[in-house]
C-alpha cells in the first residue's frame, strides 16, 4: 500500500471516531434535556410541561339533568349532524369535553328530552347525562371501584362541582346552562319528560286572531297528525297519532293600549306529549291561512279526517325563527340554579334583546317615515311567516295535488331497505308488519332534525289486508 493511501485510510478513521464522538455529546444531551417519545405519550402528549393527561377513572360520575337555553337563529339544528358541525348540541358537547365533565359522548349515558330543527330557539331543552362529580354519595352518584374520598379531604360537605358556571364560561353566548338537577341513575329526559310546550310568535298585521284563536282549539285531543307534519318514514316513524293537551292563541302582553294594532305581538301556543317532524310549523302554517280568511276553521278537522284525506296536501310550513322550546316539563325535579350564573346570563339576554329592540325601532321609524299622511288609509301588513312565495291566485287546500300516501312511503323504504316487513301467522292472508330499522349508530343523532323527540312513535305498523 502506497503513503498516500496509508495517509487517507488513517484520516478517514480519524473522521468516523469524530462523528462517534458527537453523536455520544448529543444523546448525552437529549437524555438531560428532553422528555422520551413514550414518557410524553403517557402525559397526553405535553412533553413541555410534563402534563398527565385526566383520569376520569379516579373521579365519582352523577347522573344529572341539564337545563339549556338558546337561541338557534345561527345554527343548523340542535342534535348533531353527519353533514356540519354548525349545531347547538355539538358546542354543547364541546363545552362537556373542554371542562372535563364526560370522558366522551359514547360513555357519557346521554339523552336529549327534545330535537329542535334549524332556526329554532328553545328556553328549557334539557339533557341527560352523567358528569364528572366531586361526591362520594348521594342521588345519580356512581364511584368507581377502589376510589376513596382523601382523608380528611371534607368530602360529606364538599359543594358539588359548580356545573353551570363551569359550561358557561367556554359556551358560545347564545347558548346558556340555566341549572342542573339530581335524578336517579335511570332517569331519562327523553323518556320521562310528561310533557313539551312549543311558542310561536307572530304580529297581528291584516290576521283575525279571534278566529285563530277559535280554530286552535281544534287541535287538541287526540288525533292522528299525518296531514299536519313531515312524514318521517324512513327513520321509522310510523305511527301519526298524537295528543295535544292545550292549543291557544293570544296576545303577548294582554294589557295592550291598542288591541287593533297591527303590530301588536301574539303567541301560539301548544302543549302536547310528543310532536312529529315539522309538526308544530304545519299546524301554525294552517292557521295562518285561517287568520288571512283563506281557509275556514273547518279545514283543520278535515285535515285530522285521515279517512277521508288520507294524504297530506301540499302547502308551505311556518317559517323556522319565530319557534321556541319554551317548556320541557317532569315531575319531581328540583332545578339547581346558581345565583352569579342567573344574573350573568340574564345580562345577556339583556345585551341581545337591546340590539334587537333598538333595530326593531329603527325600522319602525321608517316605516311610520314611510306611511301615508292620510288617516283613513290603514297600515296593511301582508303575513310574510310562509315559506316559499306568495301565490297570487290562492288554491284551497284540499283542491291542491296530495302527497304520496303513508302505505306508499312505507313500500318505497322496504325496497330501499330501511324498513323491515314481516309476514304475519297467516302469511298473505294475515298482517303485514313494518318494522323500522335502528342505525348502528343509534347513540347519535339522526342527520335529520326533528321539532322534537318523537316518543310516542313505534317502529312496528301493522297493515290488515282489504
Amino acid at each position: 500500500m502506497s503513503a498516500p493511501e496509508e495517509a487517507l485510510q488513517v484520516r478517514v478513521k480519524a473522521l468516523e471516531e469524530e462523528v462517534e464522538r458527537l453523536k455520544s455529546q448529543l444523546r448525552g444531551k437529549s437524555d438531560k434535556g428532553t422528555v422520551p417519545a413514550a414518557k410524553a405519550q403517557e402525559n397526553g402528549g405535553n412533553s413541555k410541561k410534563g402534563k398527565k393527561a385526566f383520569d376520569f377513572a379516579a373521579h365519582p360520575r352523577r347522573h344529572v339533568a341539564l337545563r339549556l337555553a338558546y337561541l338557534g337563529w345561527q345554527y343548523q339544528g340542535f342534535a348533531v349532524q353527519e353533514n356540519t358541525d354548525n349545531t347547538v348540541e355539538a358546542r354543547v358537547f364541546e363545552a362537556l369535553l373542554k371542562t372535563k365533565l364526560i370522558q366522551d359522548r359514547q360513555s357519557s349515558n346521554y339523552h336529549r328530552c327534545g330535537r329542535t330543527d334549524k332556526g329554532v330557539s328553545a328556553f328549557s331543552q334539557v339533557i341527560s347525562i352523567d358528569l364528572r362529580s366531586s361526591q362520594f354519595s348521594g342521588l345519580g352518584v356512581t364511584v368507581p371501584d377502589g376510589v376513596e374520598p382523601k382523608a380528611g379531604g371534607g368530602a360529606e360537605t364538599k359543594a358539588e362541582l359548580p356545573y353551570v358556571k363551569m359550561l358557561n364560561r367556554v359556551l358560545p353566548p347564545d347558548i346558556r346552562a340555566l341549572g342542573w338537577s339530581q335524578v336517579p341513575i335511570g332517569f331519562s329526559a327523553r323518556f320521562d319528560c310528561q310533557s313539551r310546550t312549543y311558542r310561536y310568535y307572530f304580529p297581528r298585521g291584516d290576521l283575525d286572531v279571534q278566529l285563530m284563536a277559535e280554530a286552535a282549539k281544534r287541535y287538541e285531543g287526540t288525533h292522528d297528525f299525518r296531514n299536519l307534519c313531515k312524514m318521517d318514514v324512513g327513520n321509522g316513524v310510523l305511527q301519526f297519532q298524537r295528543t295535544i293537551t292545550s292549543a291557544r292563541v293570544q296576545p303577548c302582553q294582554p294589557g295592550h293600549p291598542s288591541p287593533a294594532d297591527p303590530q301588536r305581538l301574539y303567541v301560539f301556543e301548544v302543549k302536547g306529549l310528543a310532536f312529529l317532524y315539522h309538526q308544530v310549523r304545519c299546524m301554525m302554517a294552517v292557521l295562518l291561512l285561517i287568520g288571512q280568511k283563506l281557509e275556514a276553521p273547518d279545514i283543520i278537522n278535515q285535515l285530522l279526517d285521515v279517512e277521508n284525506n288520507p294524504r297530506k296536501p301540499q302547502y308551505s310550513m311556518a317559517v323556522d325563527y319565530p319557534l321556541v322550546l319554551y317548556e320541557c316539563h317532569f315531575d319531581g325535579l328540583s332545578w339547581i340554579s346558581e345565583p352569579e350564573e342567573e344574573s350573568h346570563v340574564l345580562s345577556s339576554l339583556l345585551q341581545h334583546w337591546t340590539q334587537t329592540a333598538v333595530k326593531a325601532q329603527v325600522l319602525n321609524g321608517m316605516i311610520n317615515g314611510l306611511q301615508s299622511t292620510d288617516t283613513d288609509k290603514a297600515l296593511v301588513m301582508p303575513c310574510c311567516l310562509m315559506e316559499g312565495s306568495r301565490q297570487r291566485n290562492y288554491r284551497p287546500l284540499l283542491e291542491r295535488p296530495r302527497c304520496e300516501s303513508l302505505e306508499s312511503r312505507i313500500q318505497h323504504f322496504v325496497k330501499r331497505g330501511r324498513l323491515e316487513r314481516e309476514e304475519g301467522e297467516g302469511g298473505d292472508e294475515g298482517s303485514t308488519v313494518f318494522r323500522g330499522k335502528r342505525s348502528k349508530h343509534s347513540h347519535q343523532a339522526s342527520s335529520k332534525n326533528q321539532e322534537d323527540t318523537d316518543l310516542l312513535s313505534q317502529t312496528d305498523i301493522t297493515l290488515q289486508p282489504s
